[in-house]
């Protein structure tokens, strides 16, 4: 009757079979204590075991739900030749950089890299923030002939490296 009294709580045979063994194992520690109405603390007893277990599975699949919807997809994660090509096209990107002329690799750096306003970085390089937006525009147009040149592609119209 126990056992089918599970089934009914929590939904599976599996579960209920768990459940009855825990019980059992509650009321071994309970030894020889007297109790006024037996059948009736047993189905509490059963009753709350139950309800715990069901606040239990659903905190755990909350738990679990919640890490598996922050996990990358398995298409997120790069493959082997993506990584690759990834780390030859930033090594391209770093050439590029170190072959600029220092204000413009330094304003592209303070930019893109440090997240530095155009503002702050016309103070530091003692320019106007126009100047640095004719930097930006400059490193931008080489940093794209530069990968379109390694990967034999056609520069982006607009983006051709200044003559």
């Amino acid at each position: 009757m126990l056992l089918r009294l599970f089934v009914a709580r929590l939904g599976s045979r599996e579960e209920a079979e768990d459940a009855l063994h825990d019980l059992w194992l509650r009321l071994d520690q309970l030894g020889a204590t007297p109790i006024a109405q037996p059948a009736a603390f047993l189905y509490r007893v059963a009753n709350n075991l139950a309800t715990d277990r069901r606040i239990a599975g659903a905190r755990r699949d909350a738990r679990d739900g919640a890490w598996l919807a922050s996990q990358p997809a398995a298409d997120d994660m790069p493959d082997a030749e993506r990584a690759l090509v990834a780390r030859d096209a930033l090594r391209v990107v770093e050439q590029a950089i170190d072959a600029m002329p220092e204000r413009m690799g330094r304003a592209l750096r303070l930019f893109r890299i440090e997240g530095r306003s155009q503002r702050a970085i016309a103070d530091e390089l003692g320019i106007s923030v126009s100047g640095v937006e004719k930097l930006l525009q400059r490193a931008y147009r080489i940093l794209h002939a530069r990968l379109a040149e390694v990967n034999g592609a056609m520069p982006v119209l607009g983006m051709e490296q200044d003559r």
